[in-house]
């Protein structure tokens, strides 16, 4: 049996599911920055109790490792590393963009490529090319957009840009073969659930001591106003 719990906080949208056999028992998801960090193990605590299940029972605990926000992702993966020690249950991780595509896969037509977006900034994505067989066509990677982005696959075959970085991306993209989700699609522990039992029928399992989240680039901070007015 695999009673696995899932916990996405990659970007603004805290997400916690519950799944059993793939199948999925609980969601709960704040649509809100702040309440990663203060709801998360709450969260997770009543998706478990409301299934009519206590955490000693859970198999296994399940991350989206990232890219997204840095954060965010610390928050996710700290809460579930202490989780999976203070439970002694095996830790399992799934790219937050791979998850992404797989919200899309069963709505379009098997010539059509997914391309999920998180915003990184100015006119910069986190981003990655999947077929609707979830197979990877594009590398993940922090890239810039302009008018020549995804050129080559776009000349081929249509694609869907989707996620929080998307709408930015829209003016700069204007290849016939380009669409853009009219909804904003924000990753969602649902799907790594999904993503999570496959890991776990595969003992994908991640080293609890070493485990870091998949930043893909360097932090970069800004320097606080009042310091900059002190030198």
């Amino acid at each position: 049996m695999s009673l696995i719990v899932s916990i996405d906080t990659s970007t603004k949208v805290c997400s916690v599911a519950l799944h059993k056999e793939g199948k999925l028992l609980g969601l709960s998801e704040l649509f809100t920055e702040k309440s990663h960090s203060g709801m998360l193990t709450t969260l997770v605590e009543n998706v478990v109790k409301q299934a009519g299940y206590e955490l000693s029972q859970l198999d296994a605990i399940a991350v989206a490792k990232g890219p997204g926000s840095y954060t965010g992702l610390r928050i996710g993966v700290s809460t579930a590393k202490g989780l999976s020690f203070a439970l002694d249950k095996p830790l399992l991780s799934v790219n937050t963009l791979e998850a992404m595509a797989a919200q899309l896969k069963d709505l379009y037509s098997a010539d059509t490529l997914l391309c999920p977006m998180i915003d990184a900034r100015r006119m910069e994505v986190y981003c990655g090319v999947w077929n609707t067989e979830m197979e990877m066509i594009s590398e993940i990677e922090a890239k810039i957009i302009d008018e020549t982005a995804f050129i080559s696959l776009l000349e081929k075959q249509p694609i869907v840009f989707f996620g929080d970085g998307a709408a930015k991306c829209k003016s700069q993209i204007a290849h016939p073969n380009a669409h853009f989700s009219n909804t904003e699609l924000y990753p969602s522990a649902r799907t790594v659930g999904v993503l999570a039992y496959k890991a776990f029928q595969e003992q994908a399992f991640e080293n609890v001591v070493s485990f870091e989240p998949f930043y893909l680039k360097d932090f970069v901070g800004t320097t606080p106003q009042n310091a900059q007015n002190k030198v």
